[in-house]
């Protein structure tokens, strides 16, 4: 990550801070973590569906 996308979001968590509050600021990375690891387990089922067909076409492809 370059410095310019550091700066801002040290300038967004600022606003952020200022806005909602410090007493919040817990609860909005609470949100964002469980955001990120929704994310993730939905690409890796993804991932995995996408690869269980690829295996199910290639087996088809080889019998026929």
């Amino acid at each position: 990550m370059g410095p310019d996308i550091l700066l801002v979001l040290v300038i967004v968590l600022i606003v952020v801070v200022i806005w909602r509050g410090p007493k919040t600021l817990p609860l909005l990375g609470r949100a964002f973590g469980q955001g990120v690891k929704e994310a993730r387990k939905e690409i890796g089922e993804v991932k995995s569906d996408a690869a269980g067909k690829d295996d199910a076409a290639a087996k088809d492809d080889t019998t026929a």
